[in-house]
């Protein structure tokens, strides 16, 4: 059994910068792979960002690239999300997920992710 809890979220200008953090816990060695996703009212739950379980491949959704970094630290099991030059469009819930089974998570579907967290609250005012 695997927990994640984000941390991290809040309030901010346009052209602001997060950083959301997602702790894991319990049977950490079997998370193959992770990612970052994000819903906002009336919409469906869309991938961020994604990365191997060593952190040498990573996918972003093409909306993000160049703004968000996704990265982890093993030795603290905690998955990051670095979010610059913040837009009011990416106010959302941010969810962190892990999967261990799925062979095309690269295409970040909610579909492949096998464990979630409650989700942290960024919003971004102009």
């Amino acid at each position: 059994q695997v927990q994640l809890v984000e941390s991290g979220g809040g309030s901010v200008q346009a052209g602001g910068s997060l950083r959301l953090s997602c702790a894991a816990s319990g049977y950490t060695s079997s998370i193959f792979y992770m990612g970052w996703f994000r819903q906002a009212p009336g919409k469906e739950r869309g991938g961020v960002a994604g990365i191997s379980g060593d952190g040498m491949t990573k996918y972003y959704a093409y909306s993000v690239k160049g703004r968000f970094t996704i990265s982890k630290d093993n030795a603290k099991n905690t998955l990051y999300l670095q979010m610059n030059s913040l837009r009011p469009e990416v106010t959302a819930m941010y969810y962190c997920a892990a999967g261990r089974a799925s062979y095309t998570w690269r295409n970040l579907r909610v579909e492949d992710f096998d464990v979630w967290g409650q989700g942290t609250q960024v919003t971004v005012s102009s």
